[in-house]
């Protein structure tokens, strides 16, 4: 007897899952696999978080279910955060949501805000979730070009009249991922503009916008006047605060939007667990210090590893955001078989850029979460490779 749904067993198994799988039989073969695929950061969470998690878990008054919007102590964290960074303004009773991190919040703002058979842009090239939860509520998923001679800014004028009435609901990312790519204000009046002029809802995706460097400071769609009609913004600890475990975020904007989504998310889950909201407020209300050391060290590891790649012929732009880079593969490579090539002759795993859609078809992704020294032997394991095509030349 066959089990599955007909939508599950058409969706094919989780990008990262599936590398997971292979560095696991890597290893069982005796390779010493350094993983620069998922970006999961490395570095510990800042003491003082984990303190008052500590603090928290020995109050018996947290260990009740949360509010279904989750804890008020946050979601005025969240808007005190918007008001010290952004200038935003935001009720923290209804413009802001907790989530159980920014990836359960993609999973169910879609449901949220489309109908089986209506159209949803794709950043292309983008994070695979989003395709996989238009797949999964029986929507359609257009690509919305970014043009990389651009920046990788969105290329509205891509799209054909069908597919901008078709559309109900467009994402957006910025800091990128997988493109690294940022942007300044102008490029979400633009996303505001067109998404008004074509009645479509709008998701920021911000979970890097604390990864930045070199002075940048990226903006928020939210300080778009007039964005709170029609958009929201998704936020993470994960990334800035080393919390992907934690499993906590935000949205915050369009009330509406925000109160469809706790339709959906009150029937199907039951926020997250207390002690760790109340940490995650106190991180979001910190004087941002250890955000600054992680970028230093991100920094550090993302010049070190252009130098790397540049000495076999690969030529990248520095990054102003993320703990990415994203990079042409050499000549003569497909994004599969450069990555293949990569993790066969030199133990390396990167991500091959056609997994983030079809502009990514020669590029590959290459992740800075992983400790410094594992880093300087994959960047001294990738100077070593032969790039020549048809060679191969085995590790020693």
């Amino acid at each position: 007897m066959a089990f599955g749904s007909a939508r599950v067993s058409g969706l094919p198994p989780y990008l990262f899952s599936v590398i997971d799988e292979k560095k696991k039989q890597l290893q069982k073969k005796g390779v010493d696999v350094i993983d620069l695929g998922i970006g999961s950061p490395d570095l510990p969470t800042p003491d003082f978080i984990v303190k008052r998690l500590i603090d928290e878990l020995k109050d018996p008054e947290n260990f009740k279910y949360s509010g279904y919007s989750g804890c008020q102590e946050f979601r005025e964290a969240v808007a005190d955060y918007y008001k010290k960074q952004y200038q935003v303004k935001l009720d923290p009773d209804k413009e802001i949501l907790t989530l159980v991190g920014s990836k359960e919040g993609i999973a169910h703002i879609v449901p949220a805000l489309i109908d089986p058979g209506d159209g949803v842009l794709i950043p292309d090239p983008g994070y695979p979730v989003y395709r996989s939860a238009v797949y999964l509520s029986g929507g359609e998923s257009i690509n919305l070009t970014l043009n990389a001679g651009q920046g990788y800014r969105p290329d509205f004028a891509s799209l054909s009249e069908e597919e901008c009435q078709k559309a109900k609901l467009m994402f957006l990312n910025y800091p990128g991922n997988p493109t690294a790519a940022t942007i300044e204000i102008d490029v979400f009046e633009e996303a505001v503009e067109f998404a008004k002029q074509h009645n479509i809802s709008v998701v920021h995706d911000a979970a890097y916008d604390l990864v930045t460097f070199d002075g940048y400071k990226a903006p928020s769609i939210l300080q778009v006047p007039g964005a709170k009609d029609i958009a929201v913004e998704f936020g993470s600890l994960s990334k800035s605060f080393n919390m992907t475990g934690w499993r906590i975020g935000y949205v915050a904007g369009n009330r509406e939007i925000i109160q469809a989504l706790s339709i959906v998310k009150s029937n199907t889950d039951t926020s997250q667990f207390l002690p760790i909201q109340k940490a995650a407020a106190e991180a979001l209300r910190s004087d941002l210090a250890t955000v600054s050391a992680n970028n230093f060290a991100y920094n550090q590891r993302m010049e070190a590893m252009l130098k790397a790649l540049s000495a076999i012929g690969i030529q990248v732009e520095k990054p102003r955001g993320s703990f990415y880079i994203w990079a042409r593969v050499p000549a003569g490579y497909s994004s599969q078989k450069f990555s293949e090539k990569v993790l066969e002759e030199a133990g390396v795993i990167i991500t091959p850029g056609n997994a983030f859609g079809p502009s990514g078809e020669g590029y590959f992704r290459i992740s800075l979460s992983v400790p410094t020294e594992r880093l300087n032997e994959a960047v001294s394991r990738i100077k070593q490779l032969d790039l020549e095509v048809g060679r191969h030349v085995p590790r020693s």
